[in-house]
């Protein structure tokens, strides 16, 4: 099975954000409704000390690579759709996941970790 991820970085402007606290709110309620309406996941990533800026992180599997274009136009559209911010930026792009046969359904094997020292040096 092939998989396609949808990878979204973009910047929010929210102009009537005079703290951090209203920034929030209005980060909070795209991402509570881009999760509930699309099941993906999102977050904010950075600039998290700025009152009127945000960046939000998109991310979407699926099967297809016309089904990732369909729900990040649909991310997109629902940006655009917003009152209270506006889109400043927007990247994305879909890189195709490994194909796995059916003898690799648990996933692919990994090797041992690596263990680090109270230095953060490898052992």
């Amino acid at each position: 099975m092939t998989l396609w991820v949808g990878l979204v970085t973009c910047e929010l402007h929210v102009p009537g954000a005079r703290s951090l606290k209203e920034k929030r709110r209005a980060v909070k309620s795209f991402v509570d409704r881009a999760h509930k309406r699309h099941r993906v996941s999102v977050a904010e990533t950075g600039l998290h000390d700025l009152h009127q800026r945000a960046e939000i992180g998109l991310a979407v599997v699926a099967g297809s690579e016309g089904a990732v274009d369909k729900l990040l136009a649909s991310l997109r559209s629902l940006t655009d759709e917003l009152h209270d911010a506006m889109v400043a930026r927007w990247e994305e792009r879909i890189v195709v996941g490994s194909e796995w046969d059916d003898d690799e359904r648990d996933g692919p094997d990994f090797e041992e970790p690596m263990m680090f020292d109270d230095l953060g040096e490898s052992e």
